[in-house]
């Protein structure tokens, strides 16, 4: 198992845009991945999941991946997060 806190920068956090392109991302690996947020614990590869935790612009999540390519998995989705998923500021 890997996991790795990051820092949501974008303005809007994990919205509907952001949570989509998440999990698009996150579909690509095979390791069951979740996004830790304080107490909840959310399936990164369901929208309606990760929408629902409320993630806003500031929160630091954990994000944590279990299998074959658990690695990889956990460092592409932690970039993501931190290139603000690429939205203007």
């Amino acid at each position: 198992m890997k996991r790795k806190q990051v820092t949501v920068t974008n303005k809007a956090g994990l919205h509907a845009r952001a949570a989509s392109i998440f999990v698009s991302e996150a579909g690509q690996f095979e390791s069951d991945i979740d996004v830790i947020n304080g107490e909840t614990r959310l399936n990164a590869k369901s929208i309606m999941g990760l929408m629902s935790g409320g993630i806003g612009q500031g929160a630091t999540i954990t994000i944590e991946a279990n299998g074959d390519d658990e690695d990889e998995a956990v460092d592409t989705l932690v970039e993501l997060v931190e290139s603000g998923f690429e939205e203007e500021e």
